[in-house]
């Protein structure tokens, strides 16, 4: 079980980087419709472009900040903290609507963090993890 928790603590973490990747990428979706509305002399399209970069900065510090979330709690999982546990449980709650991948995602986690050997790992009787054979 202990690898199946260092290979969760993996993937939570290569998941967060990924999602922050695609949240940078739609920041610069995002700078790209401000630099349209700062370059653009007609007014037309200045509504268009306000809500599109609006949305696309919405976008991209949620996808930014979910990825973060991610990465925070893949390191501590990997070193089992107990807390880590109960909120890479919520994660993968809500990943498991993020379909295909964060579905997978939510699965694996709610199967490796709800099996009992996972509880096992993850309990400290006087601070010391217990390994689980």
């Amino acid at each position: 079980m202990l690898a199946q928790v260092d290979l969760l603590g993996i993937l939570f973490i290569v998941w967060g980087l990924l999602t922050a990747l695609v949240g940078v990428s739609t920041l610069a979706l995002g700078a790209g419709a401000v630099a349209l509305i700062a370059s653009s002399s007609r007014g037309g399209g200045h509504v268009a472009a306000g809500v599109t970069a609006a949305i696309f900065l919405v976008l991209a510090s949620m996808a930014i900040v979910w990825g973060a979330a991610h990465v925070a709690i893949g390191i501590p999982l990997r070193r089992r903290r107990p807390q880590a546990r109960i909120l890479a449980l919520v994660l993968g709650s809500v990943d498991l609507v993020l379909l295909p991948y964060g579905t997978a995602l939510g699965c694996y986690a709610l199967y490796v963090l709800l099996s009992e050997k996972g509880k096992a790992t993850f309990d400290t009787a006087d601070g010391r993890i217990q390994s689980s054979n």
